[in-house]
């Protein structure tokens, strides 16, 4: 990913990943390494102007374009990994949920935060780290928000493992693409998506109903002054 300063998503960004994914896939990708060209982010998540005082159809484009993003990413037939060595909150933490294997650096904090900022996580957000972490753990977390830090990431299985520095993580991701090469393909295809099967049926069966929920919720005035207030102090923050 390269949106400087922080691969915030987008809708342009959103539309390069989801082009990036579908040429991969007809290309007959053997496998992918998901990453970052800052050396302190992997993706800041979903760009909070994109939910600010938006055009109706805008906003339906963005959710959508994101919707697509992910049942490409969730569902490729070739094994995935993502190389963590930055800060991955909200949708950062979703696009590493998605893949099949985590690589993390220390000193990362990585989580789904959306009720910290006033947010619902959508459900098939919220699914995602349930089928990583555990139903009990996925309660706690989401219920406050609560962002990982490298050591907390590891031991709730958030994470497969850590490596030193940059070059470390991507060396660890490579090893994992590296010991999935000699594996059946079909085979292979066939077993990751019946266990992802249930989780991508959910958005797909429900696309119109989750794009609603989102036109619904980003419209209301209390939530449209909680993005106000937060971009604010973002700005106070980069002056």
């Amino acid at each position: 990913m390269n949106r400087p300063p922080v691969n915030s998503l987008n809708t342009e960004h959103l539309e390069q990943l989801h082009r990036a994914l579908v040429r991969l896939e007809n290309e007959k990708c053997r496998g992918m390494i998901l990453s970052s060209s800052s050396p302190t982010v992997f993706s800041a998540g979903l760009d909070i102007r994109e939910m600010y005082k938006p055009e109706l159809e805008k906003a339906r484009k963005f959710w959508r374009t994101l919707q697509d993003m992910w049942l490409k990413l969730y569902s490729t037939p070739y094994p995935t990994v993502a190389a963590i060595h930055g800060h991955a909150p909200a949708g950062g933490c979703l696009l590493a949920l998605s893949c099949e294997y985590r690589v993390i650096v220390p000193n990362v904090k990585i989580g789904l935060n959306e009720t910290q900022l006033g947010i619902v996580a959508p459900q098939w957000f919220q699914d995602c780290m349930r089928n990583v972490i555990g139903e009990r753990q996925a309660e706690k977390a989401l219920i406050a928000g609560h962002m990982f830090n490298t050591e907390q990431a590891l031991q709730v299985g958030l994470v497969d493992e850590v490596a030193a520095d940059k070059a470390a993580c991507i060396a660890r991701a490579e090893a994992f693409l590296a010991s999935q090469a000699n594996l059946p393909l079909l085979a292979r295809k066939t077993v990751k998506l019946g266990f992802r099967n249930s989780t991508l049926s959910r958005l797909m069966t429900g696309r119109e109903a989750d794009t609603k929920i989102f036109i619904e919720y980003i419209f209301q005035p209390k939530v449209q002054k909680g993005i106000e207030l937060y971009l604010q102090s973002l700005s106070k923050k980069s002056g």
